[in-house]
């Protein structure tokens, strides 16, 4: 699609995506949404980019390959699941614990690691593909 509109609108509208994929992960926890569901919008995202604007733009936007990023996803869920294995609990048993600042308290768990790493396998692993067929297209 190479019409004005679409080219002008498409990176707005990406960027607001983007940041409503991370809302849905992080809104996960205790409402509908987490991982998977925001690494979808967040895919949809890259894919209107590059249906808009071509592919190269989407890969230096990005900075990393979308297979690393999703790589980096598998690596985080599995550290969740073998963090629970290191504390003598079974395989991805949620673990939490509180983490002291100076003036704030986080909250942290293994469940909210494998959540990240779900959401990066998904956004690289769909765009990967997305950019994939994209780059055919093109040809």
């Amino acid at each position: 699609m190479q019409t004005v509109i679409f080219r002008t609108a498409a990176p707005y509208l990406a960027s607001l995506m983007v940041l409503f994929s991370v809302f849905v992960l992080l809104r996960g926890h205790n409402e509908p949404g987490g991982g998977f569901i925001g690494g979808l919008i967040a895919a949809s995202a890259f894919a209107i980019y590059g249906i808009a604007c071509g592919v190269a733009p989407v890969r230096r936007a990005m900075y990393f390959h979308p297979m690393a990023i999703a790589g980096f996803g598998l690596f985080l869920s599995a550290a969740a699941g073998l963090l629970s294995l290191a504390m003598g609990v079974p395989f991805l048993t949620g673990l939490w614990t509180k983490v002291y600042l100076p003036g704030v308290t986080i909250d942290l768990s293994s469940v909210m690691f494998f959540d990240f790493g779900v959401y990066f396998v998904v956004v690289g692993a769909i765009t990967s593909i997305a950019l994939a067929l994209e780059e055919r297209e093109e040809d």
